[in-house]
């Protein structure tokens, strides 16, 4: 592990919402891969680094996995149902999505196609930002997996750089403005 995954890891550790949905999950022993990622790891790196409580502004937890053979959305759903199950009194909303079925309904939602992934990691590879394409789990011998394709110097440094391999420039833009009024210190890229 280098040492921004082990800084990772162990800022993640501190967070204990994070690390009871970590634990759940592997816990579940699903069937697929999946990751916990996005804002709520993103989020909770930047509340570290800036002095803030960890879960300042997180407002739910991104869970996404990659299952080819079921590409209904009730598959997301009863992940849902289990972790609710599990935690029952949990402080945030799931927000789980099979990224095999992302492109029906990507167009609806963004206003423009996109073609299926074909892995899970093709997908984080093309969210919207450097510092926010990454996930984490743990791995059934309790060791954890982060799968980080743009590195986690951004993240770290708090840049929030364009990722353009899919979003729009309003997209990103949005996403930026809204950060930055979160966390002062972020220094945007422009597109």
């Amino acid at each position: 592990m280098n040492i921004y995954e082990d800084l990772l890891v162990r800022t993640i550790s501190k967070s204990e919402p994070i690390n009871k949905v970590l634990q759940t999950l592997k816990d579940l022993n699903l069937p697929f891969e999946y990751y916990v990622g996005a804002g709520c790891i993103t989020n909770t790196i930047w509340n570290d680094i800036s002095g803030y409580p960890l879960e300042y502004g997180i407002s739910d937890i991104d869970i996404v996995y990659y299952d080819e053979d079921d590409l209904g959305s009730d598959s997301e759903k009863k992940l849902i149902q289990k972790l609710e199950s599990k935690l029952w009194d949990y402080q945030f909303d799931f927000d789980v999505k099979n990224q095999a079925r992302v492109h029906l309904w990507y167009e609806s939602k963004f206003g423009f196609p996109i073609k299926p992934y074909p892995s899970l990691e093709a997908a984080i590879d093309s969210w919207p930002t450097t510092a926010t394409a990454l996930g984490i789990r743990i791995e059934k011998n309790g060791l954890h997996k982060i799968y980080a394709p743009y590195h986690l110097d951004d993240l770290f440094s708090m840049v929030v750089r364009p990722n353009k391999s899919l979003v729009t420039k309003e997209i990103f833009e949005n996403k930026a403005n809204k950060w930055k009024k979160r966390w002062p210190k972020l220094q945007i890229v422009p597109w």
